[in-house]
């Protein structure tokens, strides 16, 4: 594997978009030396959002643990809000919340390429929790989001962005996103 030229796909989610941050993404990516390989604007239709996100049931009780834990932490019966607390159940209400937030304005799909680019777009992204992520980074500087806060509106968490977690989710989620379409570029920046 060629390491400057992993690729790991990158989607700037509807907050990120209504929040007018389209080219601060874009420049954080680029000021770091990664590329952008492809790129588009477009309205995702439930079917692609569904099929992004994970149908097993493994996966769908670990958003369910999640929310039981901030639940937990927070001291908010699950029983009371949502009606359960079975983690299964409560999984499927939030990738529910997950679809219908990803549904609600047009998207930007990017692929982004350079040296170990899925640990380095993770690192400039900033941890998932837009609360915890530290200053510098996209979701430390702009977002305030929390999972407590999202859980009690029953809404997903607004965190700016997406970037796939492994070279091999990057790969799958390139393939879903833009197909065998020949819309991937192959050129070399001034300073290569």
């Amino acid at each position: 594997m060629d390491f400057k030229k992993e690729k790991t796909y990158v989607m700037i989610k509807p907050d990120g978009v209504k929040k007018g941050l389209i080219g601060e993404i874009i420049r954080r990516f680029e000021q770091r030396d990664l590329k952008i390989v492809a790129l588009e604007m477009f309205q995702p239709t439930t079917k692609q959002i569904d099929d992004h996100y994970p149908k097993d049931e493994a996966w769908i009780r670990r958003l369910g643990q999640k929310t039981l834990t901030t639940y937990a932490k927070y001291g908010i019966s699950a029983e009371k809000e949502l009606g359960t607390g079975d983690e299964l159940e409560i999984g499927q209400m939030v990738r529910g919340w997950l679809v219908e937030y990803m549904t609600s304005a047009p998207l930007v799909r990017m692929v982004v390429e350079g040296v170990h680019a899925v640990d380095m777009v993770r690192k400039i992204c900033g941890v998932t929790l837009p609360s915890m992520a530290d200053m510098g980074t996209i979701r430390g500087d702009y977002s305030a989001d929390s999972p407590a806060v999202a859980n009690t509106e029953k809404r997903a968490v607004m965190n700016l962005v997406h970037a796939s977690e492994t070279p091999q989710e990057a790969q799958h989620e390139i393939e879903h996103w833009f197909g065998d379409r020949k819309v991937i570029f192959d050129y070399k920046r001034f300073a290569e």
